[in-house]
């Protein structure tokens, strides 16, 4: 007797003391003497009571809520029992588990009708209505300013968190989610939602094979699962279309894969980073085809999706460059360089201002109506047709500014075939080089004004001054037009892609490193 006396006062002593620890905040300490005034009186009521509330202290609220229910266990009509119960699952974001204690801690004393109150219970019911009518919205960034709410009241509820990670991942705010899905799995491992919001991650980041692994994890914990069978479905088509893409890619069947990329596009518009890989493959595909304008428009579209998709911007400077859009071309190669400062593209952005600026200068194939390729024969037959249109004399009865106009085509009908009919001048032309002095300090070759004075006899045309005026004399180291002129080598007039080695759609980038918990 005397021993279970001095055992008693011994689990009395240890209480004390922990209440000592407890009140100086030293919680940890606290909870040791607590649970070794258990271990001596297992029986006592208060001393579970008392471990319950260092436990919510300490944020371990399940362990709380265990030792709140087995004092009251022991003791039906300890009240403080009945409060810290309803204190833990109103922590833990349980509602219903909240209301069966305060209506169990009435009946002991009917006259208290403010606990409700003062856990604030009506708020976390109001929170959680208002997140899962936002959720069902699909309001995810409401839904998710409700979750931060309600877990201010229930820090512990797991549902709120797995809600809130869930619009996370929606909002693109995947290392967030997945933070907390980790989090929630290093403690319940075999989480089925907690395995999905991870899915959800891995999925929405360009790794298809291991969200897929997630959502089938998920289904086996629980079959019923209807979100993760969902995902798994659209996961598996989604990896379907884009491997068949490629595969059709590669065997050189554009047009079905061109079909299957545009069908794989539909299937989940919310899932960024693989549809800005099916846009860039697209784009290859409709390259391929000819299709240069879609391919710029599915290069903008991939690039609207990941800014910093180098693959796409380079090919839309291709492209452009491709269609003879120098000014784009150059913007695209500008901005790669921002990113990617290697030889190869700053040697691009080189070329490609250097494409911009013979654009802008005058076409003289243009403005004889010749082609790049054409010949000898062909330019002189060009300039000669062209300048019994245009010579001044035929004219004369025009208005003033037509007589102008029609000397200015002439003029430039001299400057154009002033330089292709001399070998050395053209080939310095088609090479890009600035020939802005030469066409201000040369004018019409020997050969040239044979011709105009020609063209003036044969239709009884006196040469007027003014249209005279820009002829001069040969200068002796004018090279005459009957030599060999030289053949374009520089400019390239087809639409034709190269088929280089990074016309290859993104066949294998889904398996990202992603460490697994």
């Amino acid at each position: 007797m005397e021993e279970v006396v001095t055992i008693e006062r011994l689990a009395e002593e240890k209480k004390n003391s922990g209440n000592d620890e407890y009140k100086s905040k030293r919680y940890e300490a606290a909870l040791r003497l607590y649970s070794e005034a258990i271990h001596l009186s297992p029986k006592t009521a208060a001393y579970y009571g008392n471990r319950s509330a260092c436990y919510m202290m300490l944020g371990d609220y399940r362990a709380a809520l265990n030792d709140a229910i087995e004092a009251i266990r022991m003791d039906k009509e300890y009240e403080k029992g009945y409060i810290r119960k309803a204190k833990c699952c109103l922590l833990l974001g349980d509602v219903y588990g909240t209301e069966q204690a305060i209506q169990m801690y009435r009946t002991l004393d009917s006259s208290n009708t403010a606990l409700q109150e003062e856990i604030g219970l009506k708020q976390l019911r109001d929170l959680n209505e208002k997140a899962t009518s936002c959720y069902d919205k699909k309001d995810y960034r409401t839904c998710l300013y409700h979750c931060d709410n309600a877990l201010k009241i229930a820090p512990g509820s797991l549902q709120l968190k797995l809600l809130k990670a869930e619009c996370l991942a929606m909002l693109e705010r995947f290392e967030e989610a997945n933070n907390i899905a980790i989090t929630i799995m290093q403690s319940h491992s075999t989480n089925a939602d907690a395995i999905y919001i991870r899915g959800l991650k891995l999925y929405y980041s360009d790794n298809l094979e291991k969200g897929l692994l997630h959502f089938e994890r998920a289904l086996k914990l629980d079959p019923e699962h209807k979100k993760a069978k969902a995902m798994r479905h659209r996961a598996k088509q989604l990896k379907e279309k884009k491997e068949s893409g490629n595969e059709l890619f590669k065997t050189g069947k554009y047009r079905d894969a061109l079909a299957t990329y545009t069908e794989a596009l539909v299937l989940d518009p919310q899932n960024k980073d693989i549809n800005s890989k099916l846009f860039y493959n697209r784009a290859l595909v409709n390259s391929k085809l000819g299709n240069l304008r879609e391919a710029i428009a599915d290069c903008t579209s991939a690039l609207a999706l990941n800014e910093k998709y180098m693959k796409a911007l380079l090919q839309r400077a291709k492209l452009h460059y491709n269609m003879e859009n120098f000014e784009e071309a150059v913007k695209d190669y500008e901005n790669a360089l921002k990113h990617d400062r290697s030889s190869d593209v700053k040697n691009l952005l080189r070329d490609a201002k250097f494409q911009l600026k013979k654009s802008k200068r005058k076409d003289y194939y243009k403005i004889l109506g010749v082609t790049k390729q054409a010949t000898e024969d062909e330019i002189k037959k060009a300039y000669r047709k062209r300048a019994l249109v245009h010579h001044p004399d035929r004219h004369a009865n025009s208005t003033d500014e037509e007589k102008k106009e029609q000397e200015r085509k002439f003029k430039e009908l001299g400057e154009a075939y002033t330089v292709l009919s001399d070998p050395m001048k053209k080939s310095r032309y088609d090479s890009g080089q600035d020939l802005d002095e030469m066409n201000h300090s040369c004018t019409f070759n020997a050969h040239h004004l044979q011709l105009v004075i020609g063209i003036a006899n044969r239709f009884s045309l006196s040469l007027s001054d003014d249209a005279t005026s820009h002829l001069r004399p040969l200068t002796t180291n004018t090279v005459i037009d009957n030599a060999t002129p030289t053949t374009d080598t520089n400019d390239n007039d087809d639409d034709d892609d190269d088929d280089d080695d990074d016309d290859d759609p993104d066949f294998d980038e889904t398996t990202l490193q992603d460490n697994d918990t």
